[in-house]
């Protein structure tokens, strides 16, 4: 499991270590394409709130997770779960399984530092991948590198926007990763150094458990 504020490069160590170790990845965003692409009943209830700009409940969130789930053994979940209420319905979601979880990684990025991030972020309008503007070298006139489709500005990439994102972050995430910190299962992480020190971090330490 990967936590950590925006633009901490969760969604980008999840696919790398994802494609490395041929585990399954995915955030509760990508889950919901799947499901809304599948005009599924939960995608639809799903995009009922996310197309309002509204946080889907913790009870919706936790159907997607355990749909995703389903005859799955092994997985990365990249920035789930998201409040206290959605890690423990999730610790007893994964005890009704007998699955354990293995490790929880915190991404730790100063609020300077997401800000730098965010406000040079471009997402692809239809793959979902990420990149900055300084560290990709990459403007919204550039195709998305990986598809090709066009490069947006996310709307809730703004300062005002940010501030927000970074109080949810401050007042509901971090107390999961106290949860988790609690439960012997937390693993901190410094992503300033940039991606290919964190991914080489996390690929040791997977190594290491293994």
């Amino acid at each position: 499991m990967l936590l950590g504020p925006p633009a901490s490069g969760k969604g980008t160590q999840a696919s790398l270590l994802g494609a490395t170790f041929g585990i399954p990845h995915a955030s509760t965003g990508a889950m919901l394409r799947s499901e809304r692409a599948r005009g599924s009943a939960i995608g639809l209830e799903a995009d009922s709130y996310t197309s309002k700009g509204f946080l889907f409940p913790d009870e919706l969130a936790l159907r997607v997770v355990d749909t995703w789930l389903e005859g799955r053994t092994r997985f990365i979940l990249d920035g789930f779960p998201r409040t206290l209420g959605q890690a423990r319905a999730f610790d007893q979601l994964l005890a009704g399984k007998e699955l354990d979880l293995q490790t929880v990684y915190l991404l730790d990025l100063p609020d300077e530092e997401v800000r730098s991030r965010m406000l040079g972020r471009l997402t692809c309008s239809s793959c979902g991948a990420v990149f900055n503007e300084t560290f990709h070298k990459i403007t919204s006139d550039h195709p998305c590198p990986q598809c090709r489709a066009a490069l947006v500005r996310r709307k809730d990439d703004t300062e005002e926007a940010l501030g927000q994102r970074l109080q949810q972050y401050h007042d509901l995430t971090e107390p999961v990763a106290s949860h988790y910190a609690s439960a012997g299962l937390l693993k901190t992480i410094d992503v300033r150094p940039g991606r290919d020190a964190v991914y080489k971090v996390l690929y040791n330490d997977i190594q290491e458990a293994a």
